[in-house]
């Protein structure tokens, strides 16, 4: 319970629980987190309150008020991700996004005349990824590995996930009643972030009706008792088919094979703005970050244009 008399709970919708104390700093206190919480739906939302639930955490433990907070504080508070909690660098720029975009809406509100978070410095976030995907040789062998696998969701996970992109929540939370068809196309309904239609490749297809067989309603993906696969049980059945490919493989995540899927389609060509499409990035920069092969001179667009003007020179 934080020191302002706020607190969250995981209810429906995620919604703030005003706890005995009715003092008026609280009630705005609580009208600030939901003024800013209502500007996001869906799972972006669920992670926005996660992580302003952290700092609020952070405050109830030194008796701060968050609305009382100066830029010290603030500061302090990004010392004890780096320093304490040892997050990661994107983590810590996430997670401090959050509490500026948390502040931006108090001033704009009205709530507070400036931000204490406008001035803080957030770390560096290398232009790399630090998460590593696999390479062409070993994305090949796991989905060998999961197509002649006797579970029957551990080609359709793997192709949902490396070859459609998708992520482990939404690959787990996909129904059977999202498949259709769309302009002659077979597709796959998204419901998550950025959620869109995707086409489905045949491979991918094929490897759905496998998963999906006589049924015709409930989860795409199931788990050993027949109940809807999680992230949990996604991860173990992907280091499960990393132990029995014959290509040695790093320790799996769910994670890995999306930046499979984004890093493969930059190695074999595919234009950057219709990667993004396809990885369903709202800004070019994050698909940017996946290029492993974006200082290679041999793709640099001098040679492009000199191709183009070749008859005059």
């Amino acid at each position: 319970m934080l020191s302002t008399g706020v607190r969250f709970h995981p209810s429906v919708g995620g919604q703030f629980s005003r706890v005995a104390d009715t003092d008026l700093s609280d009630t705005v206190l609580r009208l600030a987190a939901l003024a800013y919480l209502g500007r996001y739906t869906g799972i972006s939302r669920t992670h926005s309150e996660s992580d302003l639930r952290i700092f609020f955490a952070w405050c109830q433990e030194r008796e701060l008020a968050p609305l009382a907070a100066g830029r010290a504080q603030i500061e302090l508070y990004v010392r004890w991700m780096q320093e304490v909690r040892r997050f990661k660098p994107s983590t810590v720029s996430r997670r401090m996004s959050v509490v500026i975009g948390f502040y931006r809406t108090c001033v704009i509100d009205t709530v507070l005349e400036h931000s204490p978070a406008e001035y803080v410095r957030r770390p560096v976030v290398p232009s790399e990824s630090p998460t590593l995907g696999l390479s062409h040789l070993q994305f090949e062998a796991l989905l060998s590995a999961a197509r002649e696998s006797a579970n029957l969701f551990d080609f359709a996970l793997v192709a949902m996930l490396g070859l459609l992109g998708l992520r482990v929540f939404e690959a787990c939370a996909a129904d059977i009643s999202d498949v259709g068809e769309e302009h002659g196309h077979r597709v796959l309904r998204v419901v998550g972030k950025g959620g869109k239609v995707v086409p489905l490749p045949p491979a991918v297809g094929r490897a759905i009706d496998r998963a999906v067989a006589e049924r015709d309603h409930g989860p795409i993906l199931l788990n050993r008792r027949g109940a809807r696969m999680d992230r949990h049980c996604a991860t173990r059945r992907l280091r499960r088919l990393s132990e029995v490919s014959v290509v040695r493989l790093p320790r799996m995540h769910p994670h890995m094979l999306r930046h499979t899927f984004v890093t493969t389609m930059l190695d074999a060509g595919v234009d950057l703005r219709d990667v993004q499409i396809a990885g369903r990035h709202a800004d070019p920069r994050t698909t940017m970050r996946y290029d492993r092969a974006r200082k290679n001179l041999d793709r640099h667009p001098n040679y492009v244009l000199a191709a183009y003007m070749a008859s005059a020179t």
